[in-house]
């Protein structure tokens, strides 16, 4: 069975609609949560695929959470080794970050139901089904240069880079494919319940339009991350 190690930084940001499609495919699932569990460099190359998640800290706040260190280095040696790696909001900046680019405070926090953007090589990725109903998913206020080599894949007005990928067996999302809301929803209107208020967001809406696009979100989600599995390298 193949062994798939997600790094969660919180409870409610995990695999989301992309954990069944793994099950069902034959992967065996496991969290480490960031700050609690070990995160150790030395065993970056152990699972068939490594996948780091979103979370509310900076890619850059390594002084304030040391346990960023461990991270950062498992994911370096991760893209050394050339294994399966997928990064999501959080997750994709500290891949960028790994492979030497910039990541820092966007111009505007991008909270709520947007559509990206594909480019040419985005609508031949994984991505294509964002292609006719590009709406999305998106919660982060960092951004990120691309990295040496990547190919950029999505993007928006408020952000240019929203997914990349190193080669093919390494994807970055800065929205949130895996995010097909539905009932776990509820769990990141209440865990951002501070960061909603900041931003002036009413959560009522936020539910509802959750609500209205889960099915078409939950429909992408699958076929996104089927087509990534599908396109792995064999050695992977």
């Amino acid at each position: 069975m193949k062994t798939a190690l997600a790094i969660r930084h919180v409870a409610f940001e995990d695999l989301g609609a992309f954990a069944p499609i793994l099950a069902t495919r034959g992967w065996d699932i496991r969290y480490a949560d960031a700050g609690v569990d070990p995160i150790d460099p030395a065993k970056a190359h152990d699972p068939d695929l490594l996948c780091v998640l979103g979370g509310p800290i900076g890619a850059y706040d390594e002084d304030v959470y040391p346990f960023l260190r461990d991270e950062l280095a498992t994911i370096t040696a991760r893209l050394e080794s050339g294994r399966p790696l997928l990064g999501i909001c959080l997750g994709a900046q500290l891949i960028a970050r790994a492979a030497g680019a910039r990541v820092y405070p966007g111009s505007a926090r991008e909270i709520g139901f947007a559509p990206i953007m594909l480019t040419e090589p985005g609508r031949r990725s994984c991505l294509a089904p964002f292609a006719d109903d590009p709406m999305a998913l998106h919660w982060h206020g960092d951004s990120f240069d691309l990295p040496v080599g990547a190919e950029p894949l999505a993007s928006t007005d408020l952000c240019a880079n929203q997914a990349f990928a190193l080669g093919p067996a390494v994807i970055g999302f800065q929205f949130h494919p895996e995010a097909a809301t539905g009932t776990g929803f509820e769990r990141w209107l209440i865990g951002h319940a501070v960061e909603l208020a900041a931003a002036g967001i009413e959560v009522p809406r936020l539910r509802a339009e959750a609500a209205d696009l889960a099915p078409a979100l939950a429909d992408k989600a699958q076929r996104t991350i089927t087509t990534w599995l599908d396109r792995l390298p064999a050695a992977t």
